[in-house]
């Protein structure tokens, strides 16, 4: 009968259990077997009391190893922790053995030696049986892989190797390092290559995958090895950073696509960390709101990294609240639980649900990220779009005056700058509101969630300012992980027009600099980040297929991999985005935030439209409240609408 491998890799594990335990009652009598044949120089059969030295073995050794958990390891991935395991189990075996050998050698003249012959014996067939073991599945399991390099001999990358062993969709070609000191040497038996030879190792050994095991490589380093490795045939990957090398915690599953920033193709935008701590957030009370998105989740968790006394999260999803709960607390607790941190359900259309979180908690400070972002999905529901974005920035702000909050901070869009969506022009009202409400240094508030305006006359010193930024790079709704998708399922991948451009950011970078900003703020800055010179969409597309290690298919090229279409603007969608409405723009101390100088209305002015606009839009009369929106944005030019 022909053995059928698979099947045995396929038995159940007691199963698998005893064989491997039959398989060291055997060992334990044969080193006993052959330890008395070399003592005694001849072929050795028991007689008399020798019987019981070879039944006393295996009776010691089997209760000895599954103490020790020698039948708890999986054998196909047996390596140097499972050897030491194993020469531990048999030094104790050792041990007991020999009081019993010295009683036998004292009733029968027993040799002594075996005290010592037997156990060293034992010890190199057990683990001579799971070396053999491991070689033996190793092939068994070996399917036709993908060849492997390693960019980086250095420690990372000998570490990387080592999370290999075992890894059947891999086969380890080799390392590429630009070092000329360890060209021509290997680790481990693998060679390295110098840089200048990838080319040819690919080609050469058909390989599918190069990784960077560069933890320590500054940005610059990565994208000019990036690029070099960008017209080779190979999909690039990265490792984690230098802190989950150092833990040990390195496998295969950690491999993982290349780094949002590794994509944008630049350094990210640094930020003066302790001029941006001028403001401390430090033992105060923070309100974030959308602290369940993309932006207000990343804003948590730097805000905690300040340890602020409590850290309010507000968001009106129960999944993305406890999402990023969980997230927080968990790393909370591994800073000792210093921070409170507490999740809040609440709609900020709510505004007495808001206010009384604000009266009952105090903030001192409040990021007010909470907003429909998605450009095509607030375009088909636009009312709904200006309630949350509007009076949602209304009711946050009059709520933030009434518990005398310190500094509130809104979070921008560029999609806000001569708008043709109704989510770029809520979000620039939301921007007129607060300048507004800044200029009139408290808030003549006309309370909007009523027919009839009440004026609520109150002086504040709540510091207002906005942030204005354009895509993160990551984000829920960010084309990275939509093209990522659309790779992984063959393509194609979607773009809506070959000459559509973006300006990008990390969400990290993007973060820091809101903080930074939010920090320095004066009262009724309207902040512009400068984030470098857009990117083309086409473009980012190209270089996510070309990094993946496919090509592209076009009519140059039939025979590519993945195909990019252009599916046509959306509904409100822009070919070109800006950042700035007015001109002559403010520099600020740090080189990476502008001061826009943009014209607003005056309150009483603007809380009469904003009247009249809350109105149609709970309504649902969608053509009035695009009418309420041009008298309300200068710039705002609906689909169909010139302002020539």
């Amino acid at each position: 009968m022909k053995l059928n491998f698979t099947e045995i890799l396929s038995w159940p594990r007691s199963k698998k259990r005893a064989i491997v335990v039959l398989l060291d009652v055997f060992l334990a009598l044969f080193s006993m077997w052959l330890a008395f044949t070399l003592r005694l120089d001849v072929i050795h059969l028991p007689i008399g009391v020798e019987w019981i030295a070879y039944i006393i073995s295996p009776m010691l050794a089997v209760p000895i190893f599954i103490k020790f958990g020698l039948y708890r390891a999986i054998f196909r991935y047996t390596g140097m922790a499972a050897i030491l395991a194993t020469s531990r189990a048999v030094g104790v075996y050792g041990l007991a053995l020999a009081p019993c050998i010295w009683t036998l050698f004292y009733w029968e003249g027993l040799p002594r030696s075996l005290i010592v012959l037997q156990p060293l014996v034992f010890l190199l067939l057990v683990s001579a049986s799971r070396a053999l073991g491991w070689q033996w599945l190793q092939g068994v399991n070996k399917k036709p892989s993908n060849g492997l390099l390693i960019y980086g001999a250095g420690t990372a990358g000998a570490q990387t190797a080592a999370a290999l062993v075992g890894a059947q969709q891999y086969v380890l070609i080799g390392f590429i390092d630009d070092d000329p000191a360890k060209h021509g040497r290997t680790i481990n038996g693998v060679p390295v290559f110098p840089s200048a030879k990838v080319g040819r190792v690919v080609e050469e050994n058909s390989i599918s995958d190069i990784l960077l095991a560069l933890p320590s490589a500054s940005r610059q380093r990565r994208n000019q090895i990036i690029g070099q490795l960008q017209a080779l045939p190979v999909r690039i990957r990265s490792l984690p950073g230098l802190a989950d090398l150092a833990s040990g915690r390195v496998s295969v599953d950690d491999f993982r696509d290349l780094d949002i920033e590794d994509l944008l193709g630049r350094e990210p935008v640094p930020a003066d960390i302790e001029e941006a701590r001028t403001f401390s957030l430090s033992g105060r009370v923070v309100l974030v709101t959308g602290a369940g998105g993309s932006i207000g989740g990343e804003l948590c968790r730097q805000i905690s990294l300040s340890k602020p006394s409590k850290l309010l999260l507000v968001d009106h999803s129960e999944y993305a609240l406890y999402r990023i709960h969980q997230e927080l607390s968990n790393s909370n607790l591994q800073r000792d639980g210093v921070i409170k941190i507490l999740p809040l359900l609440a709609n900020v259309c709510n505004f007495e649900r808001v206010d009384a979180i604000c009266r009952i908690h105090k903030p001192s400070v409040v990021y007010h990220a909470a907003a429909y972002k998605h450009v095509p999905l607030v375009e088909a529901n636009g009312s709904e779009g200006v309630i949350n974005n509007v009076l949602g920035t209304l009711n946050m702000a009059h709520a933030a005056i009434n518990s005398k909050v310190e500094r509130f901070v809104l979070i921008s869009t560029d999609k806000a700058v001569r708008p043709t969506n109704v989510m770029g022009a809520s979000k620039r009202i939301a921007e007129m509101v607060l300048q507004s409400i800044a200029d009139t240094g408290g808030h003549p508030f006309h309370e909007l969630t009523k027919s009839q305006p009440v004026v609520a006359a109150k002086r504040s010193n709540t510091c207002f300012s906005m942030v204005r930024f354009g895509n993160v790079l990551g984000s829920s709704g960010s084309v990275v992980p939509l093209f990522r998708h659309q790779i992984s399922e063959g393509g194609p991948i979607t773009v809506t027009h070959p000459d559509v451009t973006r300006y990008f950011m990390t969400i990290s970078e993007a973060v820091q600099l809101v903080l930074h900003a939010g920090a320095m703020a004066e009262g009724g800055d309207l902040f512009v980040l400068d984030m470098g010179e857009p990117v083309k969409i086409l473009d980012l597309a190209a270089r996510m297929i070309a990094l993946s290690g496919r090509t592209i298919r076009n009519a140059a090229r039939p025979t590519g991999d993945i195909a990019i279409t252009f599916t046509g603007l959306r509904p409100g969608e822009k070919l070109y985005e800006e950042l700035l409405i007015g001109e002559n723009p403010l520099p600020t101390q740090h080189p990476r935030i502008i001061r826009a100088r943009e014209d607003f209305m005056k309150w009483p002015v603007l809380s009469r439209h904003l009247q009249e606009l809350l109105n149609v839009a709970r309504d649902g009369n969608v053509e009035m409240m695009k009418d309420a929106l041009c008298t309300l944005v200068p710039g705002y030019a609906p689909e169909g609408v010139s302002i020539e």
